[in-house]
């Protein structure tokens, strides 16, 4: 049997939105890892907490050919 599927909203209590974020937050950057490696890409991840701090994660390759790519 397959997952139930959920609907997607906003969730109500701050503790629990919190807690999915952090979940959420790291599978993301596995699956940008996961990307970056398989496919030789430069990956760029910006995230914003529910409290407005900002997250970035950048692939392993990125450090030097990110600017390059962003200034043209």
């Amino acid at each position: 049997m397959g997952r139930v599927k959920l609907k997607i909203q906003k969730l109500g209590s701050g503790s629990s939105r919190l807690t999915t974020y952090s979940k959420r937050k790291n599978g993301l950057i596995k699956k940008a890892n996961e990307l970056a490696i398989l496919c030789d890409v430069d990956v760029l991840l910006v995230m914003f907490s529910p409290s407005g701090r900002p997250v970035l994660w950048k692939g392993s390759n990125s450090c030097q050919s990110m600017g390059v790519h962003l200034l043209g």
